[in-house]
Parts: structure tokens; sequence; C-alpha cells
């Protein structure tokens, strides 16, 4: 679903901009902000398909600088720049932005098409989408999805009209939901895109079982997920579709070539209480981060009340803080140009051996197989 990189994702220690998360302008976060690391269970979903085809996948894994062994780790993760780097060859080696899961391939190069076409000639959301659509079917193999509007007389629920883009991907041979969830978070991330404005969505339904990654989502769509829903599709109020497409081709290009590493793999998005805590968190580093009542107080809520919204969403104030930590340690291990001391130290660890014990709770590995030639 989402084109080639011109050339490499930004290094992921500094902050990726965020396709549509920006409040203006698409202007990217602040320098310094943590992006979101990537599951091992993606590097391996990202792989079937070249393994069907017979690629070698090992020679894939050393371009993007991911140790094969990490594959047998079920803790493993990896920096958005290695993600993309695998996924761009991928690319490569099968000419195919479905990366082998599609009934038929889609060339390289079918995204960006899609995108000229929707930034030269539509004047809303709405056509934006409609053209997407309609540019997808003119490809036997490529992405079925459409746009649904609820009628203005119908009912809203809780108080908004509903929109939703739904997506048919029956036609995938995909057990991992690899596409299902490519689709959704790039369709996402784009129309956002589009208008220089975050989507807040209302929810997002699933035709597939909850994977046991499902925390996952949280971080990657900010809205509730349900699954074994009738339909695959984003939910999101009606009014979004009237926005005015903002984008021009300068800057079109610019997107193109952030892609794929910080699409998958972008920073918090949405309003639930864990994005927000984890939003709150990220920006106080590399400054001592705060605890669980000040991040309440400046939520405007009790600490109780944020302890009992995170676990609603299966999560606590300690987990989201590990997963930040362990975030940043993966990126900034990744470039090869910080000392595990230094991580150790802005990372608010009383000295490296603490780090070391941590690091390997969370990814089941030492910080110094994440280096370069670790």
């Amino acid at each position: 679903m989402a084109a080639p990189p011109e050339d490499d994702a930004p290094p992921a220690y500094e902050a990726a901009p965020a396709h549509g998360a920006a409040p203006d302008r698409g202007a990217p976060p602040a320098h310094g902000a943590p992006t979101r690391s990537v599951a091992i269970h993606h590097v391996r979903a990202s792989l079937r398909g070249a393994e069907r085809h017979g690629a070698d996948t090992t020679a894939l894994l050393e371009q993007a600088a991911i140790p094969p062994r990490l594959l047998e780790v079920p803790l493993a993760r990896v920096s958005p720049r290695q993600f993309a780097r695998l996924t761009k060859a991928v690319w490569q080696a099968l000419d195919d932005e479905l990366q082998g899961l599609g009934p038929q391939p889609l060339k390289v190069g079918t995204f960006a098409m899609m995108c000229h076409a929707v930034v030269h000639c539509s004047p809303d959301l709405r056509s934006a989408l409609d053209r997407g659509s309609a540019f997808y079917r003119l490809f036997p193999g490529g992405p079925r999805f459409h746009l649904e509007e609820k009628p203005a007389d119908e009912k809203p629920a809780e108080g908004t009209h509903e929109a939703r883009v739904v997506f048919d991907l029956t036609a995938f041979d995909d057990p991992d939901h690899y596409l299902a969830e490519s689709a959704t978070v790039v369709t996402h991330r784009f129309a956002g895109w589009l208008i220089r404005s975050r989507i807040n969505l209302i929810r997002v339904e699933f035709s597939h079982p909850a994977p046991r990654h499902a925390l996952e989502y949280d971080l990657l769509y900010g809205a509730p997920c349900s699954f074994r829903a009738p339909r695959t599709a984003l939910v999101f109020d009606r009014a979004v579709l009237d926005r005015p497409v903002l984008q021009d081709e300068a800057e079109l290009r610019a997107f193109l070539r952030r892609a794929p590493g910080d699409v998958l793999a972008r920073l918090d998005y949405g309003n639930t209480a864990a994005a927000q805590v984890r939003r709150l968190l990220g920006q106080s580093l590399p400054d001592r981060m705060p605890d669980p009542q000040d991040v309440a107080a400046r939520l405007a809520m009790s600490a109780q009340t944020l302890r009992r919204r995170l676990a609603a969403q299966g999560t606590s104030f300690q987990r989201i803080r590990d997963q930040l930590r362990r975030d940043v340690a993966i990126a900034a291990l990744a470039t090869g140009t910080v000392s595990i001391e230094d991580i150790s130290q802005r990372l608010g660890f009383s000295e490296p051996s603490a780090f070391h014990r941590a690091f390997k709770r969370w990814t089941g590995s030492a910080p110094r197989s994440y280096q370069p030639g670790g």
C-alpha cells in the first residue's frame, strides 16, 4: 500500500515527521520526540510473501541491518529506519507493493501514482477517497476500499454523523493480517496528510480476530478497536469529508520520500488516555519523566481516574513508561552513534547495569545486540 522511499527514512533517534498528526501545515513534531519501534511480528509478517516467492529473506534482513536471530526472539523489536529499509528491500525484490500477499503483484510506484492523481484533482477529502478507490479498481490485484456515509436524516451515533472507509481484503492470502493493518494505517495517515489535520477516529473495526499484538493497536490508531466485525473499516466524523485538500506536489514528494518509516511506526496518534500519557512522557525527555500524579494533573483528572482509564485500555502508567523507554533505547542503539552509558543516563537509570537488566526484560536481548555489529 505504501510508496517506496526515495531515500532512507530519517534516523529513528530523531523525530520522524508524523503524517497528518501535526496541527498546522503538516509540520513535523519537535526534534527529539520519540518514534515507535516496530514489533518483530511485523518484521516476520512483512517477509511472509517474500518467503513464498523464494526470495532470500536473510539477505533482505541484512539489507535492513536486522540480525536474523531476532526473528526467534518474541519480544524483539526494530527501529522505524530498519523497518523502512526492509520494506523497501522486499518491494524491490518482488516489484510488488503488496509484498507478495495479494492475488497479483502491484508494481512499485502504483501508490505514488495514486497520490499524484488524488492531490492534483481532488477539492476535498471525500473526492480524494473516492478517486483513490477508483484508481485501485483499475488493478485486478489492488486493494479494495470504498467510502460510506450515513444519510443526514439518520439518527447520529453519540452525537455525530459517521462516515467510514470500508476495506475488502478477502482476495489476499494474509494470515498475519499484515495488509489489513497496513491498508488501514496508510489510508488513515494519507487522509490526514491530505487535509493537514489529525483525523480522530471514532473506532476501527476488523473482521479478523484480536491478534496477540492487539495492544499495539492503541498507538497505531488512537481509537477503540473491535475484532471479528462484519467488515474492516475506519470510522470517523462525516464532517471531516468536507475538509479541503491542502497539499501540493512539492509536499507530496516529501511525503513519498519519508514513507514508510513513519507510517506504521509513527508518533502517537489520537486522544486515548494511553496515547496522551505516552505523548506527555515523550515530551519530557531528556529531562526527568513526570510521575503519575503529575501526568494526571496535566490531563485534568485524578491519579485514580487515570489508572482506571488506562486499565480499561489494557495498560498502565508503568507499562507505557517502559514501552517509551524501550522504543527510545532501540532507536538510539540502532544508529550506532550513541553509547549505552549515554542512553542509560538519558532514560533516567541510576547506572548502566540497571538499564541492561531492564532492556533485556523488555526485548529478550542485551542492548549490545541491538547495536550495528553487535
